[in-house]
C-alpha cells in the first residue's frame, strides 16, 4: 500500500505543477492581447506579441493542459479504486468537473482569440481583455476548495 501512496502523492504532486503553468499561461494571455490592441497592425511591435502569444500557447498553455488531463485522469484512475465510481456524483466532484469544462473552454476561446490576432481580425477591447483576464483564476479559486474541503460528501 505504501507503494501505491507514494505514487499517487508524486502524480498529485505533477498535477499540481501543471495546473499551476496552464493558470499562468492563461493568465498571461489575455494580458498580451490587452496590450496588443493598442499596436498598430503590421508593426513592429504588432509581430512582437504575434510570436509572443504563439509561443506561449504552443510552448506553455497546451502541453501544461495535456499534461493536466494526463495527471487529473491518473488520480481519478485511482480514485476510482478507492472510493469507487460514486464519487463523480458527489457535489464537489461535480463542481470540479464543471470548473474544468469552463477552464477547457476558455482555452479553446483564447486560442481562437490568438488566431484572430495573427489574422490582423481580432474585434474585442482593451478592456475586454483586461476584464476577463482574472476569469480562470475565479474557476481555480472554485475548484481547488471544492476539492480540498470535499463539500457535501
Amino acid at each position: 500500500m505504501q507503494g501505491s501512496e507514494t505514487l499517487f502523492n508524486v502524480v498529485r504532486g505533477l498535477h499540481i505543477l501543471a495546473v499551476i503553468a496552464w493558470m499562468a499561461g492563461m493568465l498571461y494571455l489575455p494580458r498580451l492581447f490587452a496590450y496588443h490592441t493598442r499596436a498598430t497592425p503590421g508593426s513592429e511591435m504588432d509581430e512582437t506579441f504575434k510570436i509572443m502569444e504563439v509561443k506561449l500557447l504552443r510552448f506553455i498553455i497546451n502541453p501544461s493542459m495535456i499534461m493536466v488531463f494526463v495527471f487529473g485522469g491518473t488520480l481519478v484512475w485511482f480514485d476510482l479504486h478507492r472510493m469507487g465510481p460514486h464519487f463523480w456524483l458527489q457535489p464537489w466532484a461535480l463542481t470540479k468537473i464543471g470548473g474544468i469544462l469552463f477552464l477547457s473552454g476558455w482555452h479553446g476561446f483564447l486560442a481562437g482569440a490568438r488566431r484572430a490576432f495573427a489574422e490582423n481580425r481580432n474585434t474585442r477591447s482593451e478592456r475586454f481583455w483586461r476584464a476577463t483576464n482574472e476569469l480562470p483564476f475565479l474557476a481555480a479559486i472554485v475548484i481547488v476548495l471544492s476539492v480540498t474541503t470535499k463539500f457535501g460528501q
